[in-house]
């Protein structure tokens, strides 16, 4: 038998609803391991929603799905898992949006500077149709997306001065994401902002070659950025979901009852994630003052978001009417 090998429940059932017999199914499907990478290390909010997964789809099909967890970028980076997935060499990830907007150019409406407000903004667009309308355009190129975890709002570190408005930015090389919406928000607030791999710039933060870089607290500490990274302000300029992805070989050849609980677990696993990441900000924050670093939390808003105008105007109708609605989803 096919180390896939269907069984026989009826799709459409939610397998957090499954009763003890139904799951018993189950046990007419081969056991299969899958293996889950993401780039960052035990302490993130990435391995944080893994582990919560591992733990529901374990559960929930009685040991016939078991899933293999491997942080640190120990199967490469974000772009190398993404191109893994899709060839089947690599079976899943917890995965940045900026990349997977690289494969599918209008999940990097995401990634335009000040779209959300808040997180429960972020949180009404991603669950709702519009969340999953992107999410299934990623089976077009042989991905499947099962749910949005969370890297969180991003803020601003640097080694050389106090960031409070663009102006403060001018020159500082300042690292961002492979994905041009990121580089071109970066430019217009003033930095040279490089665009590279986080392997990479860990080591460049530390050999200096660049200034800073941006991410949300949850990665500025489990990295230990205070140790590089002088400075942090907290612009809260993007938010930026993660994303539960799938090879689609992978997907193709699992039987529906899993499909059933991969979703549902991964929509789990991904709202823990976010209470979690939310609960841990302020204990963070704190962590990172006592180290040293100096957080200003009141930079001027108004200032980088009128610096960053021109990014709407060049990618605004770049995403078809995806801006368009997302807007109209908030009001």
């Amino acid at each position: 038998m096919n180390r896939f090998a269907r069984c026989t429940l009826a799709a459409g059932v939610s397998l957090a609803m499954l009763t003890t017999a139904q799951a018993s199914e189950f046990a007419d499907m081969d056991p299969v391991t899958l293996r889950l990478a993401h780039v960052v290390n035990e302490q993130d909010g990435f391995h944080i929603a893994a582990v919560k997964f591992q733990e529901l789809v374990e559960e929930r099909t009685q040991g016939a799905v078991n899933i293999d967890i491997y942080p640190n970028a120990t199967l490469g980076d974000e772009r190398t898992l993404l191109e893994g997935m899709q060839i089947g060499s690599i079976d899943m990830g917890v995965i940045t949006n900026g990349p997977v907007a690289n494969f599918v150019e209008e999940m990097a409406v995401f990634e335009l500077p000040f779209l959300f407000p808040s997180p429960e903004a972020a949180y009404q667009v991603l669950d709702g149709p519009i969340g999953q309308e992107l999410l299934d355009k990623l089976a077009d190129v042989n991905l499947k997306g099962l749910a949005y975890a969370e890297r969180g709002f991003r803020n601003l570190t640097n080694s050389q001065r106090p960031v409070s408005a663009p102006d403060d930015l001018d020159g500082l090389r300042i690292r961002v994401m492979e994905n041009p919406v990121y580089t071109d928000t970066f430019r217009e607030l003033g930095a040279n902002a490089i665009p590279m791999a986080w392997t990479e710039a860990l080591t460049a933060m530390q050999q200096g070659t660049i200034d800073g870089q941006e991410n949300p607290v949850n990665v500025i500490h489990s990295f230990n950025l205070d140790e590089t990274q002088s400075y942090m302000t907290l612009s809260r300029h993007t938010y930026a979901p993660a994303i539960f992805v799938m090879g689609m070989p992978v997907w193709n050849q699992l039987p529906e009852a899993a499909h059933d609980v991969l979703r549902d677990a991964a929509q789990e696993a991904a709202e823990h994630e976010r209470r979690m990441n939310a609960d841990m900000e302020a204990e963070q924050l704190a962590e990172l003052r006592d180290a040293g670093m100096e957080i200003n939390d009141t930079p001027d808003i108004e200032a980088f978001q009128a610096a960053v105008a021109p990014v709407y105007d060049k990618y605004g109708e770049q995403f078809g009417d995806y801006l368009a609605r997302i807007r109209e989803a908030l009001e």
